[in-house]
């Protein structure tokens, strides 16, 4: 027996997370400016979508405040489904999104290699005979590179090869000789040149577990064992540690990992594998310097970030904008190293969010097609009592910039919206919206992403952005703004959804897979929907090596703008097929 998958080429729905234009409250805000003194960051490595340690992932990102990310290998992509019928590559982007929106709630940031979810395996070596072990162990030294950890924690154990999932001991091995590789400017050379050096973390952990009992295995070093108290509660979100990471949890909606929170005392262990010996009990970070004093001149920009956090008003947030600015313009006197363009950008939000700057960028439809003129229309709305001016605007899309006409500075009065619209045609050289991983050929195990600056990524870029440039007391600050779809739903109420650019043609199979046996024939039906007018093309199905198709090829046309066709093709397995994706693919041009 082979399962066929017949991988969709519409993409209705652009995977990009969407949500309501970002307004943090005040407790948040001064939680960020003590974070914007923090130079410090950690990287949790698993093997799926609801593997990391969501307690420890909230604990290092509001706790320790340090820059976290989670480096799933897979996106889940051969799990199961409790809330959709949706499985393989489709299941794959549901627990991408859910992972994106655990995130959101812990603060940690969301990477992946190129290796897919084939299913259980028994064994790592079982594993690495499907996934490219080269290639994964380059994707996670390219997000070692990038994200520059400090300090790196293993959620499975690299020495127990057998005694759990293969792609779980798999992660581990490939975060300790990620964590070698890393700072060797000899590995991967070629990832030197898009931007990126070497990077040597200082510690590797192991988060220490026994399931059902807390005695770790006998060859486990209890001298190397540190413990850390993570339930902390912070009174500026309201929450504890654990309330957090349950709520970060119960988005592993498709797993069935819904949590309570707790309010108890909460141990996590962390075993230290490699790097420098360990610091103090309760502590994974004791003796690195995660201050403004590891950066050359940086000690003046720790002292103004103090001080505003030290004088900070929960009443009148906006009181911290004179002195995030002198911080904006000490930052700008040091040398351009990785923390000066990190907290730069972080310092744009929290600017923006003491402020109470409310900026949306909106469309009337959810996406658009080559030949379409994009009306975008962006709201600003100045939510404090201090005198900010609108400097530009500009739309921008991965690879051009269009600015709005308006030259002069526009004072945006308190209480007073300011409406300007942007429009631009969308062209046909623009890469269309959608995963970036499924745009190519793959295989089981690995997905295909040629361009370097994609991996590691959860999403691709956005299609269409706004960067919009302020000014307060003649001082510039800026941020970019995605462009969202929006509406008001009768239930829901106000909503805001991605926005994308589709090709004029999609095409999608009747059923998401088929089941042959004994040489059987089958019928495929392709429904081809077209998003413009007058469009025609030829149709065909894409097969692996022993399969054939009949007819090879359908002539298609499709007179308006949501037409639905659909076309009927005979898939034989012949000789020795091969399973894997068949892709239902179509060549379209528009009618004259």
């Amino acid at each position: 027996m082979r399962y066929l998958y017949l991988l969709l080429s519409l993409l209705p729905v652009v995977p990009l997370s969407a949500q309501a234009p970002d307004q943090p409250t005040a407790g948040e805000l001064h939680a960020a400016i003590e974070k914007l003194g923090v130079l410090g960051s950690a990287l949790y490595v698993a093997a799926h979508p609801d593997d990391e340690n969501t307690r420890m992932i909230a604990y290092l990102a509001n706790v320790a405040q340090v820059e976290t990310g989670y480096l799933s290998m897979t996106r889940g992509d051969g799990g199961q489904n409790l809330i959709a019928p949706d499985i393989g590559e489709l299941l794959g982007l549901t627990r991408t999104q859910e992972l994106l929106a655990a995130r959101r709630i812990d603060g940690g940031k969301q990477f992946f290699t190129r290796a897919n979810d084939f299913g259980y395996s028994k064994h790592p070596d079982e594993t690495f005979t499907i996934w490219d072990k080269q290639e994964v162990l380059s994707d996670a030294v390219w997000v070692i590179r990038q994200q520059r950890p400090d300090v790196m924690i293993l959620r499975f154990d690299p020495r127990a090869p057998g005694t759990t999932h293969g792609h779980h001991t798999a992660s581990a091995i490939l975060g300790m000789e990620a964590f070698d590789l890393a700072g060797d400017p000899e590995a991967f050379p070629e990832q030197l040149k898009a931007g990126v050096e070497p990077w040597q973390p200082k510690r590797l952990y192991w988060n220490a577990y026994s399931w059902g009992s807390d005695t770790l295995p006998d060859y486990v070093d209890t001298n190397d064992v540190i413990t850390v108290e993570i339930n902390t509660y912070l009174p500026q979100l309201g929450e504890s540690v654990a309330e957090i990471a349950a709520r970060s949890r119960s988005q592993h909606k498709s797993q069935g990992f819904g949590s309570a929170g707790s309010r108890a005392a909460t141990v996590e262990k962390l075993e230290l594998l490699k790097g420098e010996s360990n610091g103090v009990d309760g502590d994974p970070f004791a003796g690195i310097v995660t201050d403004w004093s590891r950066v050359p001149g940086g000690e003046e920009v720790g002292r103004l970030i103090d001080s505003i956090a030290r004088e900070f008003d929960y009443t009148d947030p906006a009181a911290a904008a004179p002195g995030l600015l002198r911080v904006q313009q000490a930052l700008r006197s040091l040398p351009d190293t990785y923390w000066k363009r990190t907290k730069l950008a972080e310092l744009q939000y929290v600017l923006a969010g003491v402020l109470g700057l409310y900026v949306s960028a909106t469309t009337e439809t959810p996406y658009a097609v080559a030949g379409d003129t994009i009306t975008t229309v962006v709201e600003i709305a100045n939510r404090s009592d201090r005198v900010i001016n609108l400097l530009d605007l500009r739309l921008t899309t991965p690879a051009t910039v269009e600015s709005s006409e308006t030259s002069d500075p526009i004072p945006l009065e308190p209480g007073v919206p300011y409406f300007d619209t942007l429009r631009r045609i969308a062209t046909l050289d623009e890469p269309t919206s959608g995963p970036y991983w499924l745009q190519k050929n793959w295989q089981l195990g690995m997905y295909t992403v040629e361009d370097q600056m994609l991996r590691g990524r959860p999403e691709g870029p956005e299609y269409l952005e706004v960067n919009a440039a302020f000014s307060v007391g003649g001082v510039g600050f800026g941020s970019t703004y995605p462009v969202r779809y929006h509406y008001t739903d009768p239930v829901a109420g106000e909503q805001f959804q991605p926005f994308g650019l589709l090709p004029p043609v999609f095409v999608e199979c009747g059923e998401l897979s088929y089941l042959f046996t004994d040489g059987e024939a089958k019928p495929v039906t392709v429904k081809v929907t077209s998003a413009v007018d007058a469009q025609a093309g030829e149709l065909r199905l894409d097969v692996p090596d022993g399969w054939s198709v009949s007819p090879t090829s359908q002539s298609v046309s499709l007179g308006k703008k949501g037409q639905e066709s659909f076309y009927t093709f005979t898939l034989t397995p012949t000789g020795r097929p091969e399973p894997g994706p068949h892709h239902p693919t179509i060549d379209a041009r528009q009618q004259r």
